[in-house]
This record gives C-alpha cells, sequence and structure tokens, in this order.
C-alpha cells in the first residue's frame, strides 16, 4: 500500500472532521442567528430552504463536472472558498434578501461539499477496503464539539457569535481540503466513462434508483423542523443552554457507536434495511416529540437520531457503493445529496417553516407522516432486492 492510501482514512477523516464543524454550527445555532436578526418563523423557513432548491441546479453540475476531470479535491476547495467569502460578507448582512443572499451562497457551497469527499471516501472502501463509518464518524465527533461549544458560546455572547463560529470552522474546513488525497490516490487505473447530463438522468431515472431517492430523501427530509426549530423550541420550552447542547451531543453518539461498528453491522444487515430501519424509527420519534416529552423522554429520543439519521444515510452510502459504477459515484452521491438536503429537505424546510409558526411544536407530526413514504419506498425496494436475489 503506497503512501497515500497509508494515509487515506487519515486524511479524508479528518476533513470530515473539519466540515461538520460547521455543520455543528449551522445547523442548530444559524435558526438562532436569524431569529436574533428579527425574521418570522416562515422568513427564516425561507432562508433555509432556498439553498436547497438551488442545489437541485447547482451539485449535480459540481460533481458532474468532479467526475469528468477527476478534479474533486479541486472542486471542494474551491467551494470552501465561496463559502468564506459569503460568511465573510454574512456579518454585515441587515434584512431579510440580504441574508438570503449571503445565507444560500454559503449554505450551497458547504452542502455541495459533502457528496464530493463522500465519492473520495466511497473510492477508498471500494479500492483499499477503507472502512467509511470510520471515517465519517471523525465528523460525527466535531459536530458534538461544535454543538457543545456553540451552546456555550452563544448563551455568553449572544447570536451574533455564531457569524464567528461559522467562520472559524469554515477556514479550518479550507485548511483541510488542501490534505485531501490527490486525484491520483482515488482515481481508477483504467479509463472511466465521461459522464454528461444525459447519463445522470438515465441513472436518476432508474427504478431502483428512484425508489431509493424516494427512501432516502423522506427519512432524512423528515428532520425539517428540528434541524430549524429544535433549538428555538426547546428553549422556548426553558430546556438550558448547556442542556441543549447535551442533547444533539447524546443524538450524535448514538451515530458514532453506529459508525464505529458499520462494518460489522452491514455484515448481517442489507444497506436497504438501515435505510427502513431509520425511516420507522423517524415516525416514532417526531410522533413523541410532537407533545413536548420532558427531559427524561428527550434523552432516549435524541438517542434515536442514530438511527434516524445515522441507520439511513449508512444505509444509504452503502447502497450507492454496491449499486453505482465508481465513474458515476460522484454524481450518485450528488443526486442523493440533491434530494435529502436539497429540494426534499426544502420542501420539508418550507413546511416545517409553515407549520411551526402556526402549531408549534405539534408540527414534528408533519414530520411523522413525512417519515412513512420512506418506510414504504425503503420495503418496496427491498422486496424487490430479495426477489432478485431469489430468482438468481
Amino acid at each position: 500500500m503506497g503512501l497515500e492510501q497509508r494515509f487515506f482514512a487519515w486524511r479524508v477523516g479528518a476533513f470530515f472532521g473539519a466540515l461538520c464543524l460547521v455543520y455543528g454550527v449551522s445547523v442548530p445555532y444559524l435558526p438562532v442567528y436569524l431569529d436574533a436578526s428579527g425574521l418570522t418563523a416562515l422568513e427564516i423557513g425561507v432562508i433555509s430552504s432556498a439553498p436547497l432548491f438551488l442545489r437541485l441546479f447547482l451539485t449535480p453540475g459540481f460533481a458532474i463536472y468532479a467526475d469528468q476531470n477527476a478534479c474533486h479535491r479541486g472542486m471542494i476547495i474551491a467551494l470552501t472558498c465561496t463559502a468564506a467569502g459569503a460568511i465573510a460578507l454574512l456579518a454585515g448582512a441587515r434584512g431579510f434578501w440580504p441574508l438570503l443572499i449571503c445565507v444560500a451562497a454559503f449554505q450551497v457551497a458547504v452542502q455541495s461539499v459533502m457528496p464530493l469527499v463522500e465519492a473520495i471516501a466511497l473510492a477508498g472502501v471500494k479500492r483499499a477496503g477503507h472502512d467509511y463509518g470510520r471515517m465519517r464518524l471523525c465528523g460525527s465527533v466535531t459536530f458534538i464539539v461544535a454543538t457543545i461549544v456553540g451552546a456555550w458560546v452563544v448563551e455568553g455572547q449572544g447570536a451574533a457569535s455564531v457569524v464567528a463560529l461559522l467562520a472559524a470552522a469554515t477556514l479550518a474546513t479550507l485548511v483541510a481540503s488542501f490534505a485531501l488525497p490527490t486525484p491520483q490516490a482515488t482515481e481508477s487505473r483504467t479509463p472511466v466513462r465521461k459522464l454528461e447530463f444525459k447519463s445522470a438522468y438515465e441513472l436518476a431515472a432508474s427504478r431502483p434508483i428512484l425508489m431509493f431517492l424516494l427512501a432516502a430523501g423522506a427519512a432524512q427530509s423528515a428532520h425539517a423542523v428540528f434541524y430549524a426549530f429544535g433549538v428555538l423550541h426547546w428553549r422556548s420550552n426553558g430546556v438550558p443552554a448547556a442542556w441543549i447542547g447535551t442533547l444533539w451531543s447524546i443524538g450524535v453518539i448514538a451515530e458514532i457507536i453506529l459508525f464505529w461498528y458499520s462494518a460489522a453491522v452491514l455484515r448481517h444487515v442489507r444497506a436497504v434495511d438501515l435505510i427502513a430501519i431509520g425511516a420507522a424509527a423517524s415516525v416514532v420519534r417526531w410522533t413523541a416529540m410532537a407533545f413536548d416529552p420532558p427531559l427524561a423522554l428527550l434523552i432516549p429520543l435524541q438517542i434515536l437520531h442514530g438511527l434516524t439519521y445515522g441507520a439511513s444515510h449508512l444505509g444509504a452510502m452503502h447502497f450507492i457503493k454496491d449499486r453505482v459504477p465508481e465513474g458515476q459515484a460522484g454524481t450518485a452521491q450528488a443526486l442523493y445529496s440533491t434530494v435529502t438536503a436539497g429540494v426534499g429537505m426544502g420542501l420539508a424546510l418550507l413546511l416545517a417553516g409553515f407549520a411551526y409558526q402556526r402549531l408549534g411544536g405539534l408540527s414534528y407530526l408533519t414530520m411523522a407522516v413525512l417519515a412513512l413514504p420512506a418506510l414504504a419506498a425503503a420495503l418496496v425496494l427491498r422486496r424487490e432486492q430479495l426477489a432478485t436475489v431469489g430468482t438468481n
């Protein structure tokens, strides 16, 4: 094993860690910053969802270009620089439209990075047997750090500190991007068929991929109320800041445990089964969250994050690895990311903003309903896979 491959997992894991510092601040605390800027719940929902619709047009293009030119690392560096510039502008933005533009530019950039680094990671899984789950858990660990530190800083210094935290996390991600494996460490030794938008459409239009995108997309989109208003709702219910950070951390710790043992889990559980388990857990979790459970019940409900997010995401990554040719890996990752963290989450966030403004905590029920088609699609896909195995 060459030097590049020997340190492959460490470099990719370090980048996941830096990138999830950004996510650990932006997911729970960017809505707090927008709320402190005087925006309504509906406006927060619009600003949170707008970048996800933009990704429908932009993220697949970034990934197709990276697949065509084996330049995933270079594209990641360019997008991270864009995110850093957007954060610099966000510090001086005031009012709905300036905030919308800055947040959209920032979120499109940092969210488009994830499918590209996922493609690099899965190339290492295929070529050298690296453990995806253990690379990815580096990000889960730093997400915990960001949420805990973020809770303390935001509580002590005010909502304006969110921008400074995002700037520091984005800078760390930019530094880590230069340490990612070079194209020679991940690209194939054999020629890869050049991708066009037509081939990306054909990939997305195949029945198994459509069912997969529905299952994984709806399962992940069902987190919309929690991501956009979870912290605000806990604060309105008097949950202390220290416990808010702790509750987020409990969910991610459950995710870390699953990722750490992912190789063993996948020897016994199919990828599509993990997606189905995540969707079923979502129905339970969001139904219970709708009735403002006490702190003692919030803890086990947060542990379910290991399934609602962790199991469905892990299943999605290995479904792509098993079912999609390596030359289309970046494109498949972008399709998955665009549906789950793009159009699906965008629509769910619009629904979340509308529902939360009128229903408060009961808006979680809309997320439980959204998880039902995810479960149905995963079960259909599972049945078709079992039928295919049975005929071989």
